[in-house]
Formats: structure tokens, sequence, C-alpha cells
């Protein structure tokens, strides 16, 4: 199959998931708990589009040529070529299933590989459904594979042993990341990871404030916090201290919590009852440490009909110390911790004691302050008075332990090709 029919071939599937857009969206919802409002502005819409946009890039990725001298004066022409890798194992995660798998899956395809994919045992649904859109739509059978089980002893596992698989691509834990990072070196398989984080939020006292409890509403509590990305630990410059503790508390208060399928409502369960366990722990743990919790911290009563789901308060805690475990370990949970700063060497300091390094999001009006602070922020991405605005043309991924290499963009096309330099003697 050439190029050119690789991307009319991906830009049909991308139609056709708009096509079957109520369908994606119900099962993304029951699979996974999130409110209809977000999944449909959010989840189906990126899963669509991450189709289009990397073929559309693979289209105008231009071709590198480069002309040599020679002792003879006649000269060399080097010209890249690239090729597809082979066979991808694409292991999705629970929380973004359809968004976070067609991330990787879009341009794997779209650079002529075939993929196995993995979808999470907790959300199956998209991934199926995705592989009825692409029989309907005549990708050629064995392109798109789905297998589904859980991940050691199981599918996972053996997709990350097997010899006939040339690249693996993983989003989820850093824990389940290194024991995949071992399987991979069996053969020396390419591996790309995006893994957990430990995100900061700095605000700064110039900030338009606002905004800032606007926008930290959204990455602390965006999916019931279960966003890889979301901010856990917030400094807050001193002079603003208390009063952006109080308006993010009456943010938080007025959220409404409810069925997925209420357009109404802001804040659906957690994904399950072992994840909701989770995260009640480190509720139980912050307290503790000495947590003062300013709002939530348990499980809040939906009534007899609604009580068996994976409800949780979202939370906000202050006055703990720097080596909490808290502060320390990923919650994925809709929680956050705010702490105040007087310097900016001092918050800087603060956002890079982690082992993680994934996302941090930086709230000022000075714009000068916000390009020297990001630049020594320890992390794959800053956000500066924003937060999940993304590019699909731009490098996406985390240092540390947050994830080795980088999708999105050129980046999504050197992992998914090989690449050949032919010197052709003139």
């Amino acid at each position: 199959m050439t190029q050119a029919e690789r991307i009319e071939l991906l830009n049909r599937v991308a139609d056709r998931i708009n096509e079957r857009f109520d369908e994606f969206l119900e099962a993304e919802c029951k699979d996974t708990g999130k409110p209809y409002s977000m999944a449909s502005q959010i989840d189906i819409p990126r899963g669509a589009a991450n189709f289009k946009a990397f073929s559309e890039m693979l289209a105008n990725q231009p071709t590198e040529a480069f002309k040599t001298d020679t002792p003879d004066n006649l000269g060399a022409l080097n010209v890249g070529h690239r090729r597809p890798k082979g066979v991808i194992a694409v292991i999705a995660p629970w929380n973004l299933p359809l968004l976070l798998m067609t991330f990787k899956v879009g341009p794997a395809l779209a650079c002529g590989n075939t993929v196995v994919v993995k979808p999470s045992e907790e959300t199956p649904a998209t991934a199926t459904l995705l592989a009825e859109v692409m029989n309907e739509c005549g990708v050629p059978k064995g392109v798109y594979n789905v297998v589904h089980g859980f991940g050691p002893g199981s599918a996972g596992e053996f997709l990350t042993t097997n010899k006939d698989v040339n690249a693996i691509t993983f989003t989820g834990e850093s824990r389940t990341g290194q024991a995949i990072m071992q399987a991979a070196a069996v053969g020396l398989r390419d591996i790309s990871m995006e893994l957990g984080g430990k995100n900061p939020g700095i605000v700064f006292a110039d900030c338009d404030l606002e905004k800032a409890v606007e926008g930290t509403m959204r990455s602390a509590f965006a999916n019931c916090g279960q966003v890889c990305l979301g901010t856990e630990r917030l400094y807050v410059e001193r002079p603003i201290f208390a009063e952006f503790v109080e308006r993010l508390k009456a943010r938080v208060a007025a959220l409404k919590i409810g069925r997925p399928e209420d357009e109404s409502v802001d804040f659906g369960p957690l994904v399950s009852q072992e994840h909701k366990k989770k995260v009640l722990s480190y509720y139980r743990l912050a307290v503790d440490e000495g947590a003062t919790v300013v709002i939530g911290g348990g499980v809040p009563d939906m009534g007899e009909a609604l009580n068996d789901g994976a409800w949780i308060e979202p939370t906000i805690w202050t006055d703990l110390p720097d080596d909490a475990r808290v502060i320390r370990e990923e919650i994925f949970g809709p929680c956050c911790h705010i702490r105040p700063f007087d310097s900016e060497d001092e918050v800087i300091a603060l956002a890079n004691d982690t082992d993680y390094g994934l996302a941090a999001a930086i709230w000022t009006e000075n714009s000068s302050r916000a390009l020297r602070v990001a630049e020594q922020i320890e992390s794959g991405i800053v956000w500066v008075n924003s937060w999940f605005l993304r590019d699909l043309r731009t490098a996406f991924g985390g240092s540390k332990t947050s994830g080795i290499g980088r999708e999105g963009g050129t980046y999504s096309l050197e992992f998914y090709t090989e690449h050949k330099n032919i010197c052709i003697k003139l």
C-alpha cells in the first residue's frame, strides 16, 4: 500500500469515528465513568483527530537529501529513506483510552506498521469499536489487532516479551514501565513510554487570580483527577495564598457530582472500586501525616441508588511537610496540596524536588518570569497561564521517571520508522 493510500484510508477511519460518535461516546463513558460532557469535547474528537493530524504530518514530511563532495569532484548524493519498523505493541491506559491509544495507533499505521493493541482491562470497549471501524473502512486484516487481558502473566507480558514485536509504546504507571523496559531489553526492542507524574502548579502573586483558579480547577480535578498531566502539588506565592485557597475551595464546593450521562455533571466516579481504595488510602494517609483538610477527604453520599459506585470527594489539603508521602507519590485522584512560597528560587527547587518530570503549570502575568521559570522546571511540558493545551506537532513525553522518548509531530514519525541513509556515488 502506498503512502497516499494509507493516508486516504486513515482519513476514512477518522471520518467513520465521527459518524459513530455517539457509540464511541457511550462506550468510553460507561467504561471510565467520566462525564459525557468531557468525553464529547475531548476524548472522542481527539481520538478521530489523531488519525487526520498524523496523516497530514506524514504527507508533508520532507525527504532528506545532501550533496557530498568527493575526491574526483563528481560528488555523491545522500538520500534519507524511512521504512516501517514492523509490529508495534501499543499498551494503552484506562484514563483516556481512545485518545491515548489513537495517539500511538495513528502515526504507527500512517508510517506503514501493523499494531497489536492491548487496552486496559478496565476500559476495553473503544479499542474493540475501533476494530469494527477499521474493518468497515477497508483496513487490511492483520494491520490493526486487539488483544484483551491483564498485564503480568497475561496479554501484556506476552506482548512485551514476544520476539516478533519490533517496538513497544506504553502509557501508564512508572512501575509498570520499568517492567516493560526489562522485557524490551531482550532483543533490544525500541520503547517509548509516557509514565507517571507528580506535577507542580506555580501561582505567582501577579497572576490573573480568576484564571489561575479556573485553570487549577481543571488541572487538579478534570476526569476525577485521573490525568497523568494533572496538578497534585500547588505552590502559591504567600501574598495571595489565603485568598487562592478560599477561592479554590469555593469552586470545588460548587462541583456537581453525578451520573456521567447527565450533561450538567462536572464530576463522575473513579474508574473502579480498586482505584477508589487506593485514592482513599492516600486521603487517610494525608491526615496521618498532618494535613489540614480544606475540603473533601471522604466519600459523598450519592443516595441509595448510586452509593455502590466508585464515588469520591474532590479534596484539597494544606500544611503537609515537603517530605510527606502524599507530596511525593502519585495519587491519580481528585486531590491537591497547596503550599505557600516566598521566592522564585524557592519554588523552582520545590517544583523540581520529585522523582517525576512530566508536566508543570505556571500562572503569572510577567512573561519574562514565565519563560525564566519554565526553562528551569525539569519536566517534558510546561504550560503558562493554561493547562492541557496540545499541538500534535510538538514533542510530548516526560523526564526522570516520567518516561523515555518523545512522541508527537516528527518525534512520532521518527519512533515508528527505521531511518536508512542511501549514499549514491555520482
